[in-house]
């Protein structure tokens, strides 16, 4: 892993290499993904089975077999173990509760004159949901992304997980029964997402797809922006841990881990001040990779992207914090809430010794689809506000045209947009005709 201290002269340096660091910007890649989008857009069907072949090992007697059926949802909700099914039914349950709190209402006001004014708000129509299935299935990624849109409102939600090899994740059909899900297509990749943006004779086009995935998922939803609308261009995961040595060193080993274990790219940072504090967590690291499943993935994003970061003090702590922008901050420190005011950067905090991001991920409530990538100085978790759309409302009286209409028509003219001038000015009562 990455040591840096913040005393050191070169300290600057050794943090833009670690920090500045970004997978989406592969050239290569970017050609693959935009023959891939190009290839489905004009093709269609044929085109997703010939990919869906090449890439997950799976052979389709038609473009029917592409889609999951409804049935095959049911036998694996009724397959799972109680304890496995109690599970998935409270962690959506407690997902639908949180984002019931995120519903918001359209509104108006009325004028001394009577013009009305306001902001009408929709769900969108249909959304696509992309659900990785490559290294490893992620159930938690089906009512993280339909339960808000479900809760939005939105009238049909297509979900695309792949299958390689023809596995389906008995989990990942079972979390699409209970999270209000329409439609499940057994595609991934970049071809999944230009499925769900251009549409085939099988898939329905989407207004928004919404999820993470793979480098090659991240680049294709950033090439069909525009044509659809996208959650977010979702990067390697990432944890930073503040500690201020009052949490248990295998705690935060373990916290960090859940990280690293997602993927070689993925990104763990640990802060603290305290030496002794700081070699026992290094230790308790290198003692869970020696127990860990997942451990040659883990280890390899821990030595390669992983860091430990000395710093003097609290408020370093704090501006290195913001600076790095994470996915997932934890302050495992006393007292938490004390730190909030000097915290303006993170996707979600979790707040105390107790409250480890893995709760986060499944079961809190608040959504694990997060900025990634430094992007949470602009960005926010995926929410019911990402599955909506706004209209304005202007109800003009017409005192209010008259009034408006005097400024309108000056600015416009100002412009040298006659014909807006001429448009507002109509319909004042002693100029208009």
């Amino acid at each position: 892993m990455n040591r840096l201290d913040t005393s050191d002269l070169d300290f600057a340096q050794q943090f833009h290499a670690l920090h500045d660091w970004d997978a989406n910007l592969d050239p290569q890649i970017e050609a693959r993904v935009r023959e891939i989008v190009t290839t489905v857009r004009d093709r269609g069907d044929t085109a997703l089975r010939e990919y869906t072949e090449r890439f997950d090992g799976v052979t389709t007697a038609s473009a029917a077999d592409l889609e999951i059926p409804r049935s095959a949802w049911d036998a694996a909700l009724h397959g799972l173990e109680p304890t496995q099914r109690a599970a998935l039914e409270e962690a959506a349950q407690r997902i639908r509760s949180y984002h019931e709190h995120q519903r918001s209402v359209g509104w108006t006001f009325t004028e001394a004159d009577g013009t009305m004014l306001g902001q009408r708000i929709l769900p969108l129509a249909r959304v696509g949901i992309y659900v990785p299935g490559g290294k490893a299935a992620y159930p938690s990624s089906v009512l993280m992304n339909a339960i808000p849109a479900h809760v939005a409102g939105v009238k049909e939600i297509i979900m695309t997980v792949p299958t390689p090899q023809g596995q389906v994740n008995p989990w990942v059909l079972a979390a699409a029964a209970i999270a209000g899900v329409d439609r499940v297509f057994c595609i991934g990749g970049a071809q999944a997402v230009a499925a769900l943006a251009y549409g085939t004779e099988s898939v329905p086009a989407v207004d928004k797809i919404v999820g993470p995935g793979n480098i090659y998922v991240a680049t294709a939803k950033r090439m069909v922006f525009g044509r659809v609308g996208i959650d977010m261009i979702a990067g390697p995961s990432e944890i930073l841990v503040i500690s201020d040595g009052s949490a248990p060193a295998e705690w935060l080993a373990w916290d960090l881990l859940s990280q690293a274990e997602h993927d070689e790219i993925a990104q763990s940072i640990f802060i603290s001040w305290d030496d002794a504090h700081i070699e026992s967590v290094v230790n308790a690291v290198d003692a869970a990779l020696d127990v860990l499943d997942r451990a040659p993935i883990a280890r390899k994003s821990w030595a390669d992207r992983g860091a430990v970061i000395r710093v003097r003090d609290r408020a370093e702590a704090c501006a290195i914090a913001d600076r790095i922008a994470p996915e997932h901050l934890e302050l495992a420190v006393q007292n938490p809430e004390n730190w909030l005011a000097d915290i303006h950067n993170a996707g979600a905090i979790f707040m105390g010794i107790h409250s480890c991001e893995a709760l986060g991920d499944y079961v809190a409530g608040p959504n694990h689809v997060l900025p990634t990538g430094g992007s949470a100085r602009f960005s926010s978790p995926l929410g019911v506000y990402d599955f909506v759309k706004r209209s304005s409302l202007i109800h003009s009286s017409p005192a209010g045209a008259a009034r408006l209409g005097q400024i309108a028509e000056r600015l416009a003219l100002g412009e040298g947009l006659t014909a807006h001038a001429r448009s507002a000015a109509c319909r004042i009562p002693e100029t208009g005709s």
